[in-house]
Parts: C-alpha cells; structure tokens; sequence
C-alpha cells in the first residue's frame, strides 16, 4: 500500500517562485478508517480479544479528554504528544490580559520521531555516523502517482517546492498558501551567566526545526517538541513548517557572559 498522489499546477500568479510548476499533492479515499478496523487490525498483531481491543479504543478519546482538561501533556509511545493550545486576543495592560482574553482552543500534535542512521563519514580521522530525523509514524511511507478520479484532493493540504532537500538555501511552495509563513519566534534571556531556557513558538499547526550549532534549518534538523536549556554561548535557528510550505529563518545568539 502507498500513499497516492496526483500531479497539480500552480496557478497562484503571486508567487513568483513556484507560478507554473507542477507538484505532488496528496489525494485520498473517501473513507476513513474507523475504530472497528483498527481494532480488527491490532487482533491480528496480538493475542487479545477483538472486544476488548474495541473497549480500549473507545475509551482512549475519554481518557484524553481527561488529561487534556487538566493541562496534561499527553505521549502515546510510537505515535507522538499531544496537548492543549489556544489564541488569545492581544491587550495593552497586563492586567487585562485573563482567561477571558482566550478565544479558541485546540488539540496541538507533535509526531514521534526517530533518529536513523544514513551512513557515515570521516572527520579528522574519526568516523562519524550521519542520521535523520523522522516521524515514526510516516517514516516508511511509499508513494504512488494515481489516476483515480474518486480520490479526494484536500485544499489544505500544501506541496513541497524542494526546500527540504538539505541545502539550506530558502523554499518555495506550490501550494494554496499565498500568504508568506511567519517564521517562528525564539524566545529566552540573551545574556547570562550559568544557564538560559529556550522556548520556540511559530504559527499555529506548523512544525518548527532548529539547529544550535550555526546551520541553516531543514526538516531533517531536531524537531521542536519542549524548552531547552544552553550552557555556553549558541546561536539558534528555527523555521516553521506547515502544510509543505516552510518560512523564512530564524535566528538569535544566546551569549554567556
């Protein structure tokens, strides 16, 4: 089984850039996958019965909803975290600035990923193991061009314009964003003396990739998942990712003094 694509044309004659090339674009059946089949596929992976399986299932959504409400991070091993985000209006006191300033809220996923090794190289006389990041659960995805007019192309879906090939040279998307992606905004204490915490945050839905040692981000780099601390003086770079489409590049020094 793949996952199938069709081949599109980008007619957003606002980008300049990606305005009359051809990308992938992912496309789908018009049915999901429901709680029963997952069950069904799992009694056959293990030794349990198909009722109890379904029973597990259905309380999974409960008992996330649960934690969630508490204002838990929650880790299922081998799928990802998922957690509480939301946006809020903007005001110019602090004190103004309450629960009652919250205006959306949603469930933020951020996929498991798995360091694999690629190869190796040589420097300086030692050989050094090249790897990647990749999310778990799409790491041994295939895909397949198809000619099924059945299949459902989703709109929101964006397209890759080569921007994760390595080079760290920019992107370009072909897909219905025409809107540029903001980049994501590194936060933390710039100067200190023993140590600083580093949070990133960028747009809402995107993946965000850093590098701590002066290189130009790529999807390949160390995906975001939670604050980080620096011992020494490190220049940080982050880009956002979403839907295909990647932002322009980040980046700010934490000095120790």
């Amino acid at each position: 089984m793949s996952q199938k694509y069709i081949k599109t044309q980008n007619k957003n004659s606002f980008n300049s850039k990606s305005y009359g090339k051809y990308y992938a674009q992912p496309v789908y059946d018009q049915k999901f996958i429901e709680t029963d089949e997952i069950a069904d596929f799992i009694q056959t992976q293990a030794t349990l019965k198909r009722s109890d399986i379904k029973a597990a299932l259905d309380e999974l959504g409960a008992a996330m909803k649960h934690f969630l409400e508490m204002g838990q991070k929650i880790r299922l091993a081998g799928i990802g975290i998922f957690k509480v985000g939301f946006s809020s209006i903007g005001v110019v006191k602090k004190e103004d600035c309450s629960a009652a300033t919250i205006t959306s809220r949603r469930v933020l996923f951020q996929p498991e990923i798995e360091r694999i090794v690629v190869g190796s190289t040589e420097k300086d006389g030692k050989v050094i193991q090249k790897y990647v990041n990749a999310k778990s659960l799409i790491k041994d995805v295939v895909f397949e061009e198809t000619h099924d007019n059945t299949m459902n192309l989703e709109p929101e879906s964006g397209t890759e314009g080569g921007q994760n090939g390595g080079s760290g040279s920019g992107s370009e998307s072909g897909g219905s964003q025409s809107e540029p992606l903001a980049a994501p905004t590194i936060s933390g204490k710039t100067s200190f003396s023993d140590s600083t915490t580093v949070s990133l945050s960028g747009p809402d839905g995107a993946d965000i990739y850093y590098t701590l040692d002066g290189s130009t981000p790529t999807a390949e780099s160390t995906m975001y998942t939670e604050e980080f601390g620096l011992s020494d003086t490190t220049t940080v770079k982050a880009i956002a990712i979403l839907n295909g489409v990647s932002s322009e590049v980040a980046s700010k020094t934490f000095t120790k003094i």
